[in-house]
């Protein structure tokens, strides 16, 4: 299953080759022309009927993780984070570090240790470590260097009612549901973007953007979902099962009303399950976007995910149809968007 393969496989921001390569290998048979540029975007033109127009649909491929800044005497690996993470769920949880994949654990000092404002504090990471195993210092070295990266050891699997739990559904959601769309034909050219380091600045976003210079950009991505035990119903951004999520503001962009309105719309008369991203809160891809040059009219679909940024996200597989769905009606009627 693709989506299986691209949660699987390890991406941290900066290091996303693996995943590029898996992607590049499923889309060859579909573009008409791919580029890798310098920061590591794949950029995949779908030649249109005409030229007068350039569709931009993106998706990033890189997730949040960690790198290796230390080995200690004793062989344990001291670690920066790489995107945004709670310190509080990555505790006791697997990783594997750098091309060989070795297994590590996220450790800290026992609880019967610990004093008193320890345990009501939230852990700092310079007082976390990754154990792999190691008998010192030199053993480590064998297996690990400094600057290799390490992500969430957490397998895909399929449970309850429809649902799916992984690691890096933030975005490799959006990198599937990319590729199936590159299998379709629109009218103008259509460049379908697979962008790296999105969780550390948006960085892929200003480089392929200024690149293209769209008549208008879609950004598919996860968001925030937080209709989960004790969270009160008015504090939900987005409700798993109800559908892909349309973004009209968030901390970074403010989306044209018309635009949002209309992939809003659009999805209701279709019968598509939609629902609007009920907060203003975090960002994406979009940020970097609708600013490039002289502006991009830019909108953003996204899947609700519980647990974003962590260990494992939990998402539904009907919103995730109901992204593709609409993101090929976008691909059919983008005439009404351009004029």
């Amino acid at each position: 299953m693709l989506l299986k393969k691209l949660c699987e496989t390890n991406g941290v921001s900066g290091d996303e080759g693996r995943v590029r390569r898996l992607i590049m290998d499923e889309i060859k048979p579909f573009a008409d022309e791919i580029i890798v540029d310098s920061i590591g975007n794949i950029i995949a033109l779908k030649k249109g009927e005409c030229s007068d127009k350039k569709v931009m649909l993106s998706a990033h491929m890189d997730e949040i993780g960690f790198i290796i800044k230390g080995i200690t005497d004793k062989g344990y690996l001291q670690f920066e984070t790489v995107g945004g993470i709670d310190t509080r769920v990555i505790i006791s949880k697997k990783v594997k570090i750098g091309e060989k994949e070795v297994p590590g654990i996220i450790g800290m000092k026992a609880i019967h240790l610990q004093k008193k404002e320890e345990r009501e504090t939230v852990p700092e990471i310079k007082n976390l470590y990754i154990d792999i195993g190691a008998k010192n210092k030199e053993d480590a070295e064998k297996k690990v260097e400094l600057g290799d990266y390490a992500a969430f050891d957490t397998g895909y699997q399929e449970f309850g009612n429809g649902k799916i739990k992984a690691k890096a559904l933030d975005d490799r959601i959006g990198c599937m549901v990319l590729i199936e769309a590159l299998k379709h034909k629109c009218k103008y050219d259509l460049y379908v973007c697979f962008l790296a380091q999105e969780e550390v600045g948006l960085r892929g976003a200003q480089i392929a953007s200024y690149r293209i210079k769209p008549d208008i950009a879609l950004v598919l991505e996860s968001t925030t979902c937080s209709d989960v035990f004790r969270s009160k119903e008015h504090e939900y951004s987005t409700v798993l099962g109800q559908g892909v999520a349309v973004t009209f503001m968030d901390r970074s962009t403010i989306v044209e009303r018309q635009y949002s309105k209309w992939l809003y719309d659009t999805a209701q008369k279709a019968n598509i399950p939609v629902q609007y991203k009920k907060t203003t809160m975090g960002g994406n891809d979009a940020g970097a976007i609708h600013i490039c040059g002289e502006g991009i009219k830019t909108g953003v679909l996204s899947v609700p995910c519980r647990y974003l940024h962590s260990p494992a996200g939990v998402v539904s597989k009907s919103d995730i149809k109901a992204m593709q769905d609409l993101t090929i009606l976008f691909i059919d009627r983008i005439e009404e968007l351009v004029q």
